[in-house]
């Protein structure tokens, strides 16, 4: 009886890993390639070559294209917006929770850089069946999560008598704008102003914050 489950148990690990490298593999793949085109713009034949398998593998491991697509945004969304809601329960000062909001979605785009192009792809696009069907929850859940921050540091005289819903689009858009945009932004540096240097992702994290403090902040 225990030979058996042995042997299962050592042939279980190389398939194991064989499994996770392609899943990894096709989340690059599509990640890059959604990025670039958009969730219609790519053919299931291209996600495979450019991962280096079958596309029958897509279907195995994620049930298709679309499900592929959702869990790539899906899974940097959850990450984001678990963060974020975190802040929102906290009792911090309303500005200080502001600056870790922009900073929690500047730390995704550092360990995502496709994420925000997506997602400008997919706003763009008018939300599609792709956002409005699986991923709609998470940006509604991220807005709703600001909202409450900033209600509350207006009600408790931390912030200006701003306006929230305002305040969350002038925050999360300049973002994904911003990160979106950069290979088009560095490009048009490198011809018209070459010796200027492209904005560093990291400094503009800073720079919103910095605006966040001294604009919406109210004064002591």
């Amino acid at each position: 009886m225990t030979a058996p489950a042995a042997k299962t148990t050592k042939n279980d690990g190389p398939r194991q890993r064989d499994a996770a490298r392609t899943r990894k593999a096709l989340i690059a793949a599509g990640t890059a390639l959604f990025a670039e085109r958009g969730y219609e713009g790519v053919p299931v034949a291209e996600l495979a070559d450019k991962a280096g398998v079958n596309k029958a593998m897509i279907n195995y491991h994620f049930g298709g294209k679309r499900q592929l697509y959702v869990a790539i945004v899906g899974g940097v969304f959850t990450e984001i917006v678990a963060q974020v809601e975190r802040l929102a329960a906290e009792d911090g000062p309303a500005p200080q929770l502001l600056r870790e909001v922009v900073a929690v979605v500047g730390d995704a785009n550092r360990r995502n850089p496709h994420f925000c192009t997506m997602l400008l792809r997919e706003v763009v696009a008018g939300g599609g069946q792709q956002l409005e069907s699986d991923l709609i929850q998470y940006p509604a859940r991220m807005l709703g999560a600001v909202q409450r921050i900033v209600a509350r540091g207006v009600s408790q005289g931390e912030l200006r008598p701003v306006d929230p819903l305002l305040t969350h689009l002038s925050l999360i858009g300049s973002l994904v704008f911003f990160f979106a945009t950069q290979p088009f932004r560095d490009r048009i540096l490198a011809q018209k102003r070459p010796a200027e240097r492209p904005p560093d992702a990291a400094a503009y994290v800073t720079h919103i914050q910095e605006l966040l403090t001294h604009g919406l902040a109210a004064e002591r």
